[in-house]
């Protein structure tokens, strides 16, 4: 199947997502984060930004890129990230 060209008047859609495992030092690729719980959750951005997120309501959807969820700080579960 051939993909699909990015353009502004269709833009491409992510093609695959997988739970989230909460790690202090491990990375993965950029993605976007589907929160299946409500609470807190602690990221890093592809550019280096720690940034915590709070109050997140279940089934909200962190529409910035992030390149891991760290552990210790995060309390929200059900963690997806969409790439």
């Amino acid at each position: 199947m051939a993909k699909t060209n990015f353009s502004p008047t269709f833009p491409m859609f992510p093609g695959d997502a997988e739970a989230v495992t909460k790690s202090d030092t491990t990375t993965f690729n950029p993605s976007v984060l589907f929160c299946g719980s409500g609470g807190t959750i602690r990221v890093m951005t592809p550019q280096g930004t720690d940034v915590t997120f709070t109050n997140l309501a279940a089934g909200s959807i962190l529409p910035v890129q992030v390149i891991r969820v760290y552990s210790a700080t995060t309390n929200a579960t059900d963690i997806v990230r969409i790439f």
